[in-house]
């Protein structure tokens, strides 16, 4: 027995050993291509052409690349559902409907015509191969991803193109694939094709949300969670295939369906784009990679004819829908740069289209598509992807630029939110409630915050509260967020926020609502009380009875004259922000005077958040809109403090209300931003106890109400 018995061969064979060299590869390609100012994808393509058969031959494309490529492959479509912007798709969904009708007849027009002019190959070949052109996968995804850019007008239309001309192109390949199955293409074929594919899309458009809004208010572990989301892609992908249609267009309909339940600051949005870009998609990449040989341009005279045909054809077809889309609707350049970057890209369908047409024997022992259109089709794919990349990641950083020196002018004070942790069940619904209403760009904005009482220095209170802090930072981290963890001994709960408050400039608190212990206890709880009499900074008040990322709507109470409080724009644009991560409607309550600055405020700080607005008059009693507010509903109550100018005897009554109307309800009380920097004596702050002279007047008056009522009652 030798010592060292090295019997490598190539190609390596070894389940661990391949596995290694893999990792190797999704990890220093980056490096090395970053240097050179090359995109990552590429790095993954190029590494994929070097250890594949064509290349070097160090690995073989096996079944853990299949099965790993189709994974990676159905992430890339479905993290590109997850993380549209719905509210901006539905805004510009016929701006997307005709992108994707230009994206599509444009390279069947021209694929066509040059296939069979210049290439000499049949009709229904041609058709084919035009179809190939016509769809496209976004490969550069990742990259908008990372510079923050998903939610972008461009991409939205991009995205919703994608879905249009993938939906056509695919329908092109079941035609054609089913003519050479025996099939007999009539009206019979179309009506059961569009059928199955219909019904295939209400029912999962129907059960797929009542199923995931079931799960996700049921059980809360994060691995639970994450493996859920996996299983309905693949669930979608996999009835897809079963109706004759491709399995990437299932989980592009997965990611938008379950899109509203997966917020995009949550920690299951941050595991799931962790997992696909650190493992899944480079294992597509490298494998597309692996089937190119780049050989066959320097070998057949052929082979590079209908390459580069295929690439400058599939290239000017989708630069041409983008320019014209970016002329009608009066876009910039970087916009339309972006367009034709995303959309440029040919892997999926079109490796789906390529294989399939090469599988297909015709009549007179010919293939539908050659040998020479295969080789043709992976070398199209590398420069594509190649183009692609290059012209998405030069748009995103000017994009990214020009938002950054928009910004840059404005001067907006700086966001920080505290978050004092004492219970160890309302942790995770505070964090989650300041990711959803924090500044996206603003990482460094929270605070969490735990306090000691000075008279109880136990060694298991400051083990409890170190505890509760650590809990709070991982919560945030698995969001890619950062929080500034404090431990402080003070003479109460309520003076250590305050101090706190103080020393890190916050510029919000989020509390849980307080729970009454005896009947002689207030609605609020004296911390509370206490933090709105110590503050003029906006102080929000919750109560969350399931996941936040589970709740339908916001409804939102507006008193009168609450638009003259300096802290107006900043609560309604953190409610805006609220409901654009969460997906749905920002419905607001006010009176008519109000609600004319509520809209210029919607339009102009949140323009792509889709807000309701309806007038209520009778503030006085908020019986009215018990009928509005729904379980699954996030009651919002702006109220203010005494001696504001938006104050209103009635919010004495509020507490009583809240308990009768709003007891199985999620609630927020917003308290705003007040002029000052410290509470002075003229200007008290409400008790929500109500003890004020105006209860006082009320009750006086309800005590000779019912007194001559009992007179009347006499006579």
């Amino acid at each position: 027995m030798e010592l060292f018995d090295l019997n490598i061969h190539f190609p390596v064979t070894d389940p661990t050993w391949i596995f290694f060299l893999v990792l190797i590869i999704i990890l220093f390609a980056p490096m090395i291509l970053g240097c050179l100012r090359i995109p990552h994808i590429i790095g993954m393509i190029l590494a994929g052409v070097a250890v594949g058969k064509y290349g070097f031959n160090i690995l073989e494309r096996d079944s853990s690349f299949e099965l790993f490529g189709k994974v990676g492959l159905y992430y890339i479509m479905f993290l590109a559902g997850l993380e549209m912007d719905m509210d901006d798709f539905k805004k510009n969904r016929t701006k997307g409907l005709v992108f994707g009708m230009f994206t599509f007849l444009i390279p069947m027009g021209l694929g066509i015509w040059s296939s069979m002019s210049m290439l000499g190959y049949g009709f229904l070949t041609s058709v084919l191969l035009a179809s190939m052109y016509a769809s496209h996968t976004l490969i550069a995804y990742p990259i908008i991803s990372r510079y923050g850019l998903s939610r972008q007008r461009t991409v939205s239309i991009t995205i919703g193109g994608t879905a249009v001309t993938v939906v056509l192109a695919l329908m092109v390949l079941a035609v054609i694939g089913g003519m050479y199955k025996g099939e007999e293409v009539g009206g019979l074929f179309w009506v059961l094709l569009v059928a199955r594919v219909v019904l295939l899309f209400g029912l999962i458009i129907f059960l797929m949300p009542r199923i995931s809004r079931w799960f996700f208010r049921t059980y809360d572990d994060a691995v639970m969670q994450f493996v859920f989301v996996l299983a309905m892609v693949f669930l979608g992908g996999g009835l897809m295939e079963l109706v004759g249609m491709e399995g990437i267009l299932g989980a592009f309909l997965a990611g938008l369906v379950l899109n509203r339940f997966v917020p995009h600051v949550s920690p299951l949005m941050n595991r799931l784009e962790f997992v696909g870009n650190a493992l899944f998609i480079p294992y597509f990449l490298i494998g597309v990679g692996m089937i190119i040989d780049v050989r066959c341009l320097f070998t057949e005279g052929e082979a590079l004819k209908v390459a580069v045909v295929m690439t400058v054809v599939a290239t000017f077809s989708k630069w041409l829908a983008a320019w014209i889309t970016q002329k009608i609707y009066g876009m910039n350049k970087v916009e339309g740069s972006l367009i034709f970057g995303l959309s440029n890209a040919q892997a999926a369908a079109t490796l789906a289209a390529v294989l399939i047409g090469h599988g297909i024997i015709m009549e007179n022992g010919e293939r539908l598509l050659s040998d020479d259109v295969l080789n043709g089709t992976v070398v199209m794919i590398l420069f594509t992807c190649i183009i692609s990349s290059v012209v998405t990641e030069r748009a995103a950083r000017k994009m990214v630029t020009q938002e950054n020196l928009t910004e840059g002018g404005e001067g907006k004070e700086l966001e920080r939110i505290l978050i004092p942790v004492a219970n160890p069940e309302t942790i995770e619904g505070l964090v989650g409630m300041a990711l959803m209403m924090r500044h996206p760009r603003q990482k460094e904005s929270l605070v969490a915050l735990s306090v000691i009482n000075d008279n109880n220095t136990s060694e298991t209170k400051e083990l409890i509260g170190k505890r509760n802090l650590e809990r709070t930072a991982m919560i945030a981290a698995a969001a890619d967020a950062s929080v500034k963890t404090v431990l402080r001994y003070d003479l109460n709960i309520a003076q250590g926020i305050i101090h706190t408050q103080k020393e890190y400039a916050v510029t919000d608190v989020v509390i849980g609502l307080h729970r009454k212990t005896n009947l002689m206890d207030s609605f609020f709880g004296n911390l509370t009380e206490s933090l709105l009499k110590g503050t003029n900074r906006q102080i929000m008040i919750t109560k969350l009875l399931m996941p936040v990322n589970t709740l339908r709507r916001i409804v939102v109470a507006v008193p009168d004259k609450a638009e003259y409080e300096m802290g107006f724009l900043k609560w309604v644009t953190q409610l805006c922000r609220m409901g654009k991560q969460l997906g749905c409607r920002v419905h607001f309550f006010a009176t008519e005077d109000t609600l004319k600055h509520l809209r210029v405020v919607t339009e102009k700080q949140e323009a792509n958040t889709f807000t309701e607005i309806s007038v209520l008059e009778e503030w006085d009693d908020l019986l009215l809109l018990t009928g509005q507010v729904s379980y699954d509903h996030l009651f919002v109550v702006v109220s203010s403090r005494k001696g504001s100018i938006s104050y209103q005897t009635s919010f004495e009554r509020l507490p009583a209300q809240i308990s009768k109307y709003f007891a199985n309800n999620s609630l927020l009380i917003v308290y705003p931003d007040q002029l000052g920097d410290d509470p002075q004596e003229i200007v008290s702050f409400s008790d929500p106890r109500g003890q004020s002279e105006t209860r006082v007047y009320d009750n006086v008056g309800k005590w000779f109400y019912k007194w001559f009522k009992k007179g009347d009652e006499r006579n």
